[in-house]
């Protein structure tokens, strides 16, 4: 069986909340040397259609929850590869969380391991953060970043929140700071309504886009 086929078969595992034979194929594809960002892109597929399988009826709210269980014993997996991948200097300084009223974490948790593998230093907040803590924490180490995270349509409102209170401050280079919203129900209109400066609804675009961000600002010392 090759890679592909093993990332199938890992799709179809989580899909089903087969825990134990994702777990195997997990650490088989590791051993065989796949790439572990390979692995976690798979395995976050399979969470999109357990999702789509939530909004349809078709799981309960348990089988969101077992799956989210599976995923994360994937991340604890693969972990180590991707902390001997973190390129040894420092990418940039980001500040995430789950906004307040989301207590949601699996995809922040999901972006944080990515950031920092790809060597970005990131604060954690946690999930249910108030507007006044990403401010203090953004204030208080000089965040190059600032990212979002909300999983509901009902953390729409607080994110646009917390943007008001950044742009407001009187420190015009924290004031600045571009901000990154992400998660399952963000899009562009979102994104314009809650006035950030970028979306993303996949872990590895938000990387993608955080790169961007910093390399922008290289260019723009020089």
């Amino acid at each position: 069986m090759n890679a592909s086929d093993k990332h199938a078969l890992l799709i179809k595992g989580l899909l089903e909340l087969e825990e134990d034979t994702v777990l195997t194929v997990a650490k088989e594809l590791l051993e065989a040397g796949d790439d572990p960002f390979e692995i976690i892109g798979a395995a976050q597929q399979a969470l999109r259609l357990v999702g789509q399988r939530y909004e349809q009826g078709e799981y309960y709210i348990s089988s969101m929850m077992m799956a989210g269980e599976i995923f994360r014993e994937v991340m604890e997996i693969v972990g180590p590869e991707l902390e001997q991948r973190t390129t040894g200097k420092e990418t940039g300084h980001i500040v995430l969380g789950t906004v307040e009223g989301d207590i949601h974490d699996i995809g922040k948790n999901i972006v944080a391991t990515l950031l920092r593998s790809h060597g970005f230093t990131v604060t954690d907040l946690g999930v249910d953060v108030p507007a006044s803590q990403f401010v203090e924490e953004a204030l208080r180490i000089k965040a190059e970043i600032i990212a979002l995270s909300g999983l509901l349509t009902l953390s729409y409102d607080p994110m646009k929140a917390t943007i008001q209170a950044i742009r407001k401050l009187d420190d015009p280079l924290i004031a600045k700071t571009p901000v990154i919203i992400g998660g399952g129900a963000v899009n562009a209109m979102v994104c314009t309504f809650v006035g950030a400066d970028y979306w993303a609804t996949d872990a590895m675009v938000g990387v993608r886009l955080c790169e961007q961000i910093m390399g922008e600002k290289a260019r723009n010392h020089d």
